[in-house]
């Protein structure tokens, strides 16, 4: 979970302008959240059949940062980091930038649990007139990453907010300026959000994932069988793992978008 040890990289990599972030030490995670490790959440996520009460900042009674299975045996990972001198078109634009181009745009994010994240629609993603904020809608990310257990495979589907059910008049206000989700189809299936919006001198990030939920045939769906339980451990691990990448993301995006904004 918190190894250390750096995932390893081609001699073509270390030639890369950004190779120097991939030598950088991860960002230190701030200890008010690792204690949130020591044990799960006694208060779950806003239920996914009312995610848009997240995606308004309407959820205020329901867990803000933690992770934990709730009584329907779904699990749950609600996390929010503040990161300072970004902008929020700059996430619009790294959710995209990491998915194409050289692995080591995805390792540097992670350099102790990523391994690649390639996008099945390349010439969409760098395709100019693709406005930014969409780069990622029906996209597929194919992705290779350590979230606890061993370096796994997992696909994520990303969808336009409207697909994922969300109401897409909510984007653009308060407490939503932009947003990614999709579902992610691995050894767990979930569903996953990331928003962002204006906050002191950067954007709040928050991120939220139902475990148990996949896509059917277009609907996304409570998959898990009933009177299963997602182990407290899948949803810890992902915690875990959430904290450190965004954390290191936050110390990094500045400088990588500024070298990078127009090299996709």
């Amino acid at each position: 979970m918190f190894t250390g040890k750096k995932v390893g990289v081609s001699k073509e990599e270390t030639f890369l302008s950004y190779y120097k972030y991939f030598e950088r030490d991860l960002a230190k995670i701030p200890e008010e959240k690792l204690k949130f490790l020591a044990t799960s959440s006694e208060i779950p996520a806003v239920p996914f059949e009312q995610r848009n009460l997240f995606l308004a900042g309407r959820d205020e009674d329901f867990c803000q940062i933690g992770y934990g299975v709730a009584k329907d045996g779904t699990g749950f990972v609600c996390n929010e980091t503040y990161m300072p001198n970004v902008k929020g078109e700059m996430l619009d634009w790294w959710f995209a930038w990491h998915s194409v181009g050289s692995d080591l745009r995805y390792k540097i994010w992670d350099n102790e649990d990523h391994y690649f994240a390639r996008a099945d629609n390349v010439d969409y993603v760098c395709n100019s007139n693709v406005p930014v904020n969409q780069k990622t809608w029906g996209v597929n990310h194919y992705i290779l990453e350590d979230i606890g257990n061993g370096a796994s495979f997992l696909k994520i589907c990303f969808k336009r907010p409207a697909d994922f059910g969300f109401d897409e008049k909510i984007i653009g206000t308060e407490k939503c300026e932009s947003l990614v989700c999709g579902i992610g189809d691995g050894e767990c299936a979930a569903a996953m959000v990331h928003k962002w919006y204006s906050y002191k001198d950067g954007v709040k990030f928050c991120s939220r994932f139902w475990i148990g939920f996949a896509d059917v045939d277009g609907k996304i769906l409570k998959t898990l069988p009933d009177g299963v339980k997602v182990p407290v451990d899948v949803a810890r691990g992902l915690f875990a793992h959430n904290i450190k990448e965004f954390t290191n993301l936050a110390a990094i995006l500045p400088e990588v978008y500024e070298e990078n904004k127009n090299n996709f």
